[in-house]
């Protein structure tokens, strides 16, 4: 740091013998480095991510349309397209998709057989969606069908003893990961974002009109 009249101030370290230069005077065109307090910085910045970048590249070729829904949906598609290819998951090392494994979830969370046009409506899929699923974990032994007795075009789906301990087995570790996950946002703003994402889910459901839980 520099005085005013140009001289070095004294830091409290020691200066190496001999060394002239710890004694000369600055050069008179020298200005002194300003630098800016960090209790001074800005509290608030400017977001930077993909989404961003791709926000300002339509305001520049669109800038008489509002991006701002951009800013919210965009993200939100960013991040659920990010966790579902999230290699270090534990769904993801346990060979399941997030489709796949609220298909088995539903399934343990219920806790009782369920009709596919259920796990359907249970997981917002459609019901081609849900037959391929439903084939793919039965034959991995997950899941098994039974015919109804009444009606021969209807099944029951339950999980399978492996299923069950699959499920419960990888929960955990799931939820562990996810709080990883979030670790960056603290608590009280974890509880904010969910209550706003939560909003948002109620007025999709209200407008679609999904049943609510």
């Amino acid at each position: 740091m520099t005085t005013a009249d140009g001289r070095r101030a004294a830091d409290g370290d020691p200066k190496p013998d001999g060394d002239p230069a710890s004694d000369r005077a600055a050069p008179a065109d020298t200005a002194p480095v300003d630098t800016v307090p960090a209790d001074t910085a800005p509290a608030d910045t400017a977001p930077v991510d993909t989404v961003a970048a791709v926000v300002r590249q339509w305001e520049m070729v669109r800038p008489d349309l509002d991006t701002g829904p951009m800013e919210v949906i965009g993200r939100v598609n960013r991040c659920a397209a990010l966790l579902q290819q999230a290699e270090d998951a534990p769904l993801r090392r346990a060979g399941l998709t997030r489709p796949e494994f609220d298909v088995l979830g539903t399934l343990r969370r219920t806790g009782h057989e369920l009709t596919p046009s259920e796990i359907a409506r249970e997981t917002f899929s459609s019901g081609a969606a849900v037959t391929k699923r439903l084939k793919q974990l039965t034959e991995r032994g997950l899941v098994e069908r039974r015919g109804d007795t009444r009606d021969r075009r209807v099944a029951h789906v339950r999980l399978t003893d492996e299923g069950r301990d699959l499920v419960d087995g990888v929960l955990p570790d799931q939820l562990a990961y996810e709080t990883r996950v979030l670790s960056g946002i603290d608590r009280e703003r974890q509880h904010e974002l969910a209550r706003l994402l939560g909003e948002l889910l109620g007025q999709l459901e209200g407008r679609l009109r999904l049943p609510r839980a």
